[in-house]
């Protein structure tokens, strides 16, 4: 440890800490713009600039290490002058006039540092040219004349999420934020995962959704998980008036430490579906306003008279929706069970788990990285960032996968799997066992070893793919090689289904009634191809769709922010999705439609998932 005082403070930092860190934990204040604490200190904007007894001149304390017995002053006219002309640099360099800007009042971290110095004006007059406006990104808006160059955003697309899409070019006065070699960011290789938005500190980058609506203080800030995918990335929504004005990352959860994708961040923001307002039941004259307990006697009629019958579950359902569907449909002899859209994947899922309970952050940071039938451009994009980031380090990537698999553009070799996943893996087996082939050139000098399996893999027995990736795993071991192994399980409660025993898709043929619980979930063109034969349909869903227009019964279910519920991410550990704004009063959570289906059908059922779980598993 480091000893060092700080505006007569004694603090104790360890070695390499910065004066900027150490002022943080001494509970002193010193202004930034260039700085976030998940990027590597640049020392660009040279305001945090302070006074260090013996140093000739001021020195930025974003990039000085401490040293013992150092003494600092952060507050002294020298320094308060500096970040006023700092400062007023800024302020004539563009168009920094703040009562047009949409982050003006509290949310600009330029503005809020002149007020901190007392400035009401600036000095010098702005003599600036003016940049075009690139609003060809469907999420979000780049304004150069706005920008400050701290180039937070660009440091963020290489460090944080491995793109490296943005950059600064011309020099000077002159200098932009462009994107790849200059053209416009709704064409780049951008994957629009707003990292550089949430960064940004001033208005240069700006979110379509939630621009203009009202500033930061105004809001409440909820802490939740992403519920799209089985991450279960932590994320912060601010909402005003019980409606979502802005999704962002949590910095401080574990898993993702404050990245998301565009399905995540944006596109629950986009309000182009439209709710299914009350429940519908089908007459003569075709649908007709309901309530739900007329509804869920329809539902209970058709179950009764129209069998066979089927229902069918979202695998982004919560645990409390999973455990009372269970209950209600796994060994019912009148109702078939299974996962909407649902393969053999979900069983393979939980013998891979077996082999290694490893975190995210131990499988994307090892030396060599070998992803199994996934497409982490398009699915678990998180996790694609966070092995693309990874890469400029020296990590090596082995991609198993079709040649439509974007994400095997980055990869260091790609394996054929025309002829099958099996083919591919065996292969890959005996050339590490042999010593041949590329990919033991890869593996030869590697010391950790990640295995990331998608639920692309195609296979006539996954059971097969399971066994060899086991086998896989323990020679890389034998070898000396510490690895880790990570099952991407689909939905956000992929793990949950599988372990209820709803771990499978159904043979819908000859079935006539089909009650699916859809939540948020598009059913994709196969699914609804199959379920437009079936005579009597049930949707118990968010969103009109052509299902929910030709159903016999329709209910209205929550959306992920109106409803709580408990989620088994990836890691296999247990999170909370928290209520974030009420529905309205037609609109319920599909865990009180099933109650109110279980009453209607006389079947008592546990809300406890827990027991229910120990009960249906054996496990706890």
């Amino acid at each position: 440890m480091v000893n060092i005082t700080i505006d007569g403070k004694q603090v104790s930092v360890p070695e390499g800490t910065t004066v900027l860190r150490a002022a943080e934990n001494a509970g002193v204040v010193i202004p930034t713009l260039c700085d976030h604490k998940e990027l590597a200190p640049y020392g660009g904007c040279r305001l945090c600039l302070v006074e260090v007894e013996g140093a000739r001149t001021l020195q930025p304390s974003c990039t000085l290490p401490v040293n013992p017995n150092m003494v600092v002053h952060t507050a002294t006219e020298k320094v308060k002058e500096a970040r006023k002309f700092v400062l007023s640099l800024i302020f004539s360099e563009r168009n920094h006039f703040c009562m047009f800007c949409q982050v003006s009042g509290g949310d600009c971290e330029l503005q809020n540092s002149a007020y901190a110095e007392g400035m009401t004006h600036w000095p010098l007059q702005p003599n600036y040219s003016p940049f075009t406006v690139d609003a060809s990104n469907p999420y979000f808006v780049i304004d150069n004349n706005r920008c400050i160059l701290c180039r937070r955003c660009v440091r963020a697309c290489g460090e944080l999420v491995g793109n490296f899409t943005l950059g600064i070019e011309e020099r000077g006065a002159n200098s932009y934020l462009v994107a790849d070699l200059g053209g416009p960011i709704g064409e780049s290789t951008c994957v629009s995962c707003g990292t550089c938005v949430q960064v940004c500190p001033t208005g240069a980058i700006i979110d379509r959704q939630s621009a203009y609506n009202g500033r930061e203080k105004d809001t409440t800030k909820v802490k939740t998980i992403c519920t799209r995918c089985s991450i279960g990335c932590g994320m912060e929504v601010l909402t005003r008036d019980n409606r979502v004005v802005r999704i962002e990352g949590d910095w401080d959860a574990s898993i993702n430490h404050g990245l998301l994708c565009s399905t995540g961040r944006f596109e629950p923001l986009i309000n182009d579906k439209e709710r299914i307002p009350t429940s519908l039941v089908a007459g003569a004259n075709g649908q007709k306003a309901s309530t739900l307990d007329t509804a869920v006697k329809e539902i209970a009629s058709l179950i009764q008279t129209a069998q066979p019958a089927a229902a069918l579950i979202t695998d982004n359902a919560s645990l409390e929706e999973i455990s009372l569907f269970s209950q209600l449909f796994v060994g019912n002899s009148k109702v078939k069970a299974g996962v909407l859209g649902g393969n053999g994947f979900l069983q393979m899922h939980e013998s891979v788990r077996s082999i290694s309970g490893s975190s995210l952050s131990d499988v994307t940071g090892c030396d060599v990285v070998i992803v199994v039938g996934a497409d982490l451009s398009t699915d678990h994009q998180v996790a694609g960032f966070l092995v693309k980031r990874q890469l400029p380090t020296g990590t090596k990537l082995i991609m198993l996968s079709d040649p439509k698999n974007v994400f095997s553009a980055n990869a260091d070799l790609v394996l054929d799997t025309s002829k099958g996943f099996e083919s591919a893996l065996k292969g890959l087996l005996n050339g590490i066992k042999d010593n041949t082939a590329a990919a033991a050139r890869l593996l030869s000098t590697a010391k950790t070893v990640g295995i990331i399996v998608g639920e692309t893999v195609e296979s006539d027995d996954l059971s097969k793919i399971s066994g060899l990736i086991k086998d896989l795993t323990e020679a890389l071991k034998s070898s000396g090689k510490a690895t880790h192994v990570l099952s991407l399980k689909g939905g956000a409660n992929g793990s949950a289904l599988s372990q209820f025993g709803l771990n499978h898709s159904l043979d819908l043929n000859g079935v006539k009634t089909v009650i699916l619980f859809q939540g948020e979930d598009t059913v994709d063109q196969k699914m609804v191809q199959k379920l437009s034969s079936i005579p009597n349909l049930v949707v118990i869903g968010t969103y009109n769709s052509t299902l929910a227009a030709r159903a016999k019964v329709v209910i209205p279910a929550t959306t992920w922010w109106e409803t709580s519920g408990t989620f088994i991410n990836i890691e296999n550990n247990l999170q909370t999705s928290n209520r974030i704004t009420q529905p309205t009063d037609d609109i319920n959570s599909m865990q009180d439609i099933l109650s109110v289906i279980g009453k209607q059908l006389g079947k008592g059922l546990n809300s406890d998932w827990q027991k229910t779980l120990g009960s249906t598993t054996g496990r706890s």
